[in-house]
């Protein structure tokens, strides 16, 4: 498996529990528990950029020339 397919992978596990985030929080929402949604919404946002992190080291590594 090449780096690009590990981080994309990485990435793909990520969207995932940002999936599972996101339906905790309109649970939270529907509850209208707003302490623990604005926790889950900081939660969300660390997910998002750990997705565009790994994201962006699929395209460095797909884009690098293969040796």
């Amino acid at each position: 498996m090449s780096g690009a397919d590990e981080a994309l992978g990485r990435a793909e596990e990520l969207l995932e529990r940002l999936k599972a985030t996101r339906d905790e929080l309109e649970r939270l929402a529907a509850a209208e528990d707003a302490e623990s949604a604005v926790e889950v919404l900081t939660e969300l946002a660390e997910l998002a950029k750990e997705v565009e992190a790994e994201l962006a080291k699929a395209r460095a590594r797909a884009d690098a020339p293969q040796p």
